[in-house]
């Protein structure tokens, strides 16, 4: 007789997750395998997602929402699933990206994580550790959901050229990376300003920031370090770094001008032409 492992559904979104998967698939009286067949992966996939050992993906959940039924319960969920992997100092950030109306973020040597792709991501969380990072990717890569929203965050970034310019995951890897972020050079609730050596002094050279802005509360600011995260709503901090981001907007490049700079990148360091 197989053992089958028992979840309690309060112990975590993914355990969550996994309990209501097991039990709408046996409310339909299918087998793992015979679900894992009607939705294209192997029921050693579906089990192992049942038992919270392995993440969900948005195109699983999708599928299994429309093969057993569910009005998109697991397709809900996966959001919650996903971002209580994130770092528990990190956690309570991702909720801020997904309430706010508005973020404001400023990097000096990495693209933002909601402008990252797959291959960067990987990248840049693998440098020291490489465990669990296919997880570790979806999870970030999860947090771009809020763009895809019915009604998006304004996100403003501002990217220091030394992100351009510092080679994280090889040349592939970049033009990729630089790809999309030209990408959104025509959406309006994305604009990207790109801050160049050549600003010389600076209204952030005291490091990267985030505001986050919402609809009816407080606007906060997020700075961090090595594993820990610091979001305050100080009026004094918040009024401070509102002031430096308007200096760093006005410092940057223009929208316009920014997207050419990177398209220039592109050709001369990574030898690829983009329209």
């Amino acid at each position: 007789m197989t053992h089958i492992n028992v979840l309690d559904p309060g112990a975590s979104p993914l355990d969550y997750y996994g309990f209501e998967l097991r039990r709408f698939r046996e409310a339909a009286g299918l087998t793992q395998r015979q679900l894992g067949e009607i939705v294209y992966c192997t029921g050693s996939l579906v089990g192992q997602i049942e038992t919270a050992r392995k993440l969900p993906t948005q195109e699983f959940s999708e599928r299994v929402d429309a093969a057993l039924g569910t009005d998109g319960l697991l397709s809900r969920l996966l959001g919650l699933v996903l971002r209580s992997q994130l770092p528990a100092w990190f956690q309570q950030v991702a909720e801020l990206e997904a309430r706010a109306t508005e973020i404001c973020t400023f990097h000096t040597h990495l693209v933002h994580g909601l402008l990252q792709t797959e291959a960067y991501a990987r990248a840049v969380l693998g440098a020291m550790d490489r465990s669990r990072l296919d997880d570790r990717t979806t999870v970030r890569l999860a947090r771009q959901r809020i763009l895809g929203k019915e009604t998006p965050p304004v996100l403003r970034a501002i990217v220091s050229e030394a992100a351009l310019r510092q080679e994280i995951g090889g040349p592939e890897v970049m033009r990729g990376q630089l790809a999309r972020l030209l990408s959104c050079e025509n959406e309006p609730l994305v604009n990207i300003q790109v801050l160049q050596f050549a600003a010389g002094t600076h209204a952030g050279l005291q490091g990267p920031f985030d505001v986050f802005r919402f609809a009816s509360d407080p606007a906060i600011v997020y700075t961090e370090g090595y594993g820990v995260g610091h979001p305050t709503a100080n009026p004094e901090t918040v009024k401070d770094c509102s002031l430096r981001y308007d200096h760093l907007q006005a410092a940057a490049l223009s929208i316009k001008d920014s997207a050419e700079l990177i398209r220039r990148t592109m050709e001369e360091r990574y030898g690829e032409q983009h329209p």
